[in-house]
């Protein structure tokens, strides 16, 4: 079963210094029908004016990866990490007790784009801990590239959950077809560029959930960067 999320559906807020689109309820925007996809609790495509940004605030018991598209990003947090970064590098938190931190656009001139990612973890109350690695497109080009996941495969981050995110760019005519295992459910976030999965098309902002089916057929129309979480 494949159920379609278009982009223009996501929540939407607008404060000047930050555009926010939401995929799933947050802050404002509450919507029973989209409250997360199993511990999928959160993708939020941000837009941060120059000189602006989040302030320090708190979290806990959640896994927090910020998957950056452009511009740097500047990261602060009570544990004594302090550092400014730009993609290719994808950065991940485990708030676990408690964690304090402020991330800031580090530029002033240039906009920072990014999408924030939360996952409920598997685990509660641990220490917080960091992480910050480069995935560089040579990585992704047509393939699957492990982005985070529960041990640390490949050299992708380590989150403290039964789930895998996956990260792709393919070109146009080519595709990026995946194997979900059975009782497994997987979310299909287009970053940027045309697919169409299974015969739907998707766009930049698009996503798919997906549950109980077995291979997936997904098709670039057009340059294109995908996200894959594989899902308990």
């Amino acid at each position: 079963m494949i159920t379609l999320r278009k982009a223009a559906a996501r929540g939407h807020a607008d404060h000047g210094w930050l555009r926010s689109w939401h995929s799933f309820s947050f802050a404002d925007y509450h919507d029973p029908a989209h409250m997360n996809w199993g511990p999928l609790r959160v993708i939020n495509e941000d837009i941060v004016a120059p000189g602006t940004g989040f302030g320090r605030h708190g979290h806990r018991d959640m896994e927090i990866v910020t998957y950056l598209l452009s511009g740097p990003l500047r990261h602060e947090d009570s544990m004594g990490h302090g550092a400014t970064f730009r993609a290719p590098e994808v950065q991940r938190m485990s708030a676990g007790r408690g964690v304090m931190h402020s991330e800031f656009n580090a530029s002033d001139s240039e906009p920072v784009h990014l999408l924030q990612i939360w996952i409920e973890p598997d685990v509660r109350g641990i220490a917080p801990e960091y992480e910050q690695k480069a995935f560089p497109d040579a990585a992704k080009r047509d393939r699957w590239c492990a982005i985070a996941s529960p041990d640390g495969r490949d050299g992708s981050l380590t989150i403290h959950q039964d789930a895998l995110l996956f990260a792709t760019k393919v070109g146009a005519g080519g595709t990026a077809n995946y194997e979900l295992a059975a009782g497994r459910r997987a979310y299909l976030h287009v970053v940027s560029g045309a697919v169409t999965l299974d015969g739907s098309e998707l766009t930049g902002g698009d996503a798919a959930m997906i549950a109980d089916s077995g291979h997936l057929d997904i098709a670039a129309q057009d340059t294109t960067e995908l996200l894959l979480f594989d899902l308990p």
